[in-house]
């Protein structure tokens, strides 16, 4: 293959030294990297089979093709790797920065959003996703309160539209990230 080839492996300015190396890790190795971007097997799955990615870009199509794909079980799938805003899973550096917007919040917000989260959940089955890079503990709570009146239809739609903005923030990491550097 020619370095011009759109399937090429070498770094590029298009190509970050994180999608090469993602594009040459072994399946095993990139499963894995998917896995902690998306719980979902099915979209993890595409993803791995249409690698080595061109660009940081074409990647990101790719999962947004197959995040537009995931059934309703493959999404109840990717959900179950979300935890519940205002309690980042412990010891996850990467669910404690998307959170961050809750960090400061006050215990009241905190009680409040916990209130919240049990209703959304009893209602929709599901933990409220949304994504909450750069948004405030009270921005999250008022998104939660507009969307717990939602259709299970509805929210479900809402729900990909999240997962896929979470996703690409996640691969953005993955992508630009050169070996050693924190993610």
């Amino acid at each position: 293959m020619s370095s011009s080839s759109p399937r090429s492996t070498g770094d590029t300015p298009e190509r970050p030294p994180g999608l090469t190396r993602f594009n040459t890790a072994d399946d095993s190795t990139a499963r894995a990297a998917l896995h902690e971007v998306c719980a979902s097997r099915a979209w993890g799955s595409k993803l791995l089979a249409q690698r080595p990615y061109a660009t940081a870009d074409a990647l990101f199509a790719a999962s947004d093709a197959a995040t537009a794909e995931l059934t309703a079980d493959d999404l109840a799938e990717a959900m179950a790797g979300h935890p519940p805003i205002g309690r980042p899973k412990p010891g996850d550096p990467t669910s404690h920065r998307e959170q961050s917007g809750m960090a400061g919040a006050s215990d009241e917000l905190k009680a409040e959003m916990l209130e919240l989260n049990l209703a959304y959940q009893e209602k929709f089955g599901h933990v409220f996703l949304i994504c909450a890079s750069g948004r405030t503990g009270e921005q999250m709570r008022d998104a939660v309160r507009h969307r717990i009146d939602n259709t299970p239809e509805q929210e479900r739609e809402i729900v990909r539209g999240e997962l896929g903005k979470i996703n690409r923030i996640r691969l953005t990491r993955i992508a630009e990230h050169a070996e050693g550097d924190a993610a």
